[in-house]
């Protein structure tokens, strides 16, 4: 098994680092100009790929003459200014393999807010299913806590689990994880592969070691948590090389963290153990029927929506009898779902003036009972 290659959905995430030149802040386009060719060698063979880009503040500081140490204002103007010339970067080196870029912005509140969360999920889906490319940088002109923390492993590794991706390669300057800090201890040993993370494994983690990039191996252990927790298989490599995807293939070095359940298993596991439940819809039996045959809740099939809550709540599903046959995440909020219960899918729009989803609960967000 090759992890990067049997990767469906891919997250790729780069340090301000590897994207800009240390001494003099312009952005490295040679490098860039390579790692685009391994997205463009993944997307050609049906891959879909996200970019998770730091580099904003970088390059922006260096336009604006400023010099650290920053305040927080210099660094969220740094980040308004770097921001437009990042996504052009992005844009100018994925064209020449006639990809389209999409540029993203999001925070890691944006990751944790239900609504937030399945608007960005829908974005993002959207724009992989018309093949383009996402490029996600944090939202540094709004957001105060990431700015400070420089969170961005932790960022890309919501994004995996948002969009249950199969894998995501977190770009840094060491080739993986080792015993200690190997610039440190001369008798670091590397650790190849990550199962589970024990008190031991966190204990490996360093201290943040380069001039741009802020997140050191402790926030790359917290992502691996998230990655592992949602069945995404996860990297940490050194990205300096060029085409450092490529290079990951060809059995470059770097650690996989591995996961014991795939993707939507994960997922359905959290939305069944992690989320209580805000109301219920009440289905007739041939509705029953479909979602015990895989199949998405349709408005038609129900007769009743007790409880109030909000588009991308948690709502138990039962039957007339009051079985309770599952719990999913809800594409309607109560208002709107008592309106169009035991209509056609085509009426939504008549009815509640927008066209949403079909299904009032995707098959991909529902967790049946047994």
């Amino acid at each position: 098994m090759n992890p990067l290659r049997d990767a469906k959905r891919l997250i790729v995430k780069i340090g301000s680092s590897l994207l800009v030149d240390d001494a003099t802040g312009q952005m490295r386009r040679g490098w860039l100009e390579s790692l685009a060719a391994d997205i463009a060698a993944c997307t050609a063979r049906g891959q879909e790929v996200i970019v998770v880009s730091s580099g904003a503040v970088a390059v922006g500081r260096r336009k604006l003459g400023l010099v650290p140490p920053l305040k927080l204002e210099e660094k969220q103007a740094a980040a308004a200014t770097g921001q437009i010339r990042l996504a052009h970067a992005w844009q100018d080196a994925l064209a020449h393999h006639a990809i389209t870029v999409a540029q993203v912005l999001l925070t890691l509140d944006d990751s944790e807010n239900r609504r937030r969360y399945l608007n960005a999920r829908s974005t993002l889906e959207t724009l992989l299913r018309l093949g383009a490319v996402p490029v996600i940088n944090e939202n540094d002109t709004v957001a105060t806590a990431e700015i400070r923390v420089g969170d961005n492993d932790r960022l890309a590794a919501r994004v995996a689990q948002m969009v249950s991706a199969d894998a995501l390669v977190l770009f840094s300057d060491i080739d993986g994880l080792y015993t200690a800090d190997p610039r440190k201890d001369s008798d670091a040993r590397f650790i190849p592969e990550v199962r589970e993370l024990t008190p031991e494994i966190e204990a490996m983690a360093g201290d943040p070691g380069s001039a741009y990039g802020s997140g050191g191996m402790v926030t790359k252990l917290v992502a691996a948590r998230i990655c592992l927790s949602a069945g995404c298989r996860m990297a940490i490599t050194r990205g300096e090389p060029m085409h450092p995807l490529k290079t990951i293939e060809d059995g470059g070095r770097c650690t996989w963290f591995l996961p014991s359940s795939e993707p939507r298993t994960a997922r359905k596991q959290w939305i069944f153990g992690s989320m209580k439940p805000a109301g219920t819809l009440v289905l007739d039996a041939g509705a029953a029927r479909a979602l015990a045959q895989g199949r998405s809740l349709l408005p038609a099939g129900i007769t009743e929506v007790n409880g109030e809550f909000e588009r991308g709540d948690c709502v138990l599903v039962k039957d007339t009898e009051a079985k309770v046959l599952g719990r999913g995440l809800v594409a309607y909020s109560a208002t709107d779902a008592r309106a169009i219960m035991g209509r056609k899918s085509g009426e939504i729009e008549a009815i509640l003036g927008f066209r949403g989803r079909d299904e009032l609960i995707h098959r991909d967000d529902l967790v049946m009972e047994g």
